[in-house]
């Protein structure tokens, strides 16, 4: 296996041991972030959800950028990169004079020079995207696109997961509350028989 491969294999694996140990959302997100900046030697990354009543993307984790740029304002999904809001990966080249950039002089004052939007795809449906930021123009290999897209469908999966937990977990706490509610019930009509 070549040094580059080996690089995204292991680090392919600690996400996924982390997405397997943990429901910790924020802790697995963080970790893809963190690992993706440190492996792709990129300048930042970001993951953002999308929130389908405003139709913008949150952010969720990121490593690399200033409170500045992640304040900058909201992202809307329909015009910030909106293609990968459709499925396809989009590199920016020239994020700074790239109209499909939402945030072109803010992304040129934090030195951003190259935008990945990558999608996050559960199921066939789009729950947001993973981005990474570069400080001076690059151009992707396949092979980096291809890393940066299986990280985004593991994140996916754990945002899935995370979800469903507390789905669970809060149906469990209602019937919890709702068999204790009964329980009292009942034993204030055995108080009152007495």
């Amino acid at each position: 296996m070549a040094p580059l491969q080996k690089t995204y294999f292991d680090s392919f694996r600690k996400v996924v041991k982390a997405i397997n140990s943990t429901l910790d959302l924020q802790e697995v997100m963080d970790l893809m972030v963190k690992s993706l900046v440190e492996v792709m030697g990129v300048k930042a990354a970001a993951i953002r959800l999308l929130n389908p009543k405003k139709r913008t993307l949150e952010l969720l984790a990121s490593h690399g950028l200033s409170d500045k740029y992640i304040r900058k304002g909201p992202l809307d999904a329909s015009r910030s990169i909106a293609e990968a809001m459709q499925g396809k990966v989009v590199v920016l080249s020239d994020a700074r004079r790239d109209p499909r950039a939402q945030y072109q002089s803010q992304a040129s004052e934090e030195g951003i020079a190259t935008i990945v939007s990558v999608p996050l795809n559960l199921k066939g449906r789009i729950i947001g995207v993973l981005r990474l930021y570069t400080g001076s123009p690059k151009e992707f290999s396949e092979e980096e696109l291809d890393f940066a897209q299986s990280l985004a469908e593991m994140g996916a999966i754990a945002i899935e997961n995370a979800r469903m937990y507390e789905r669970i977990k809060k149906d469990y706490e209602s019937i919890i509350n709702e068999t204790h509610s009964i329980g009292m019930i009942k034993s204030m009509f055995r108080k009152e028989e007495e």
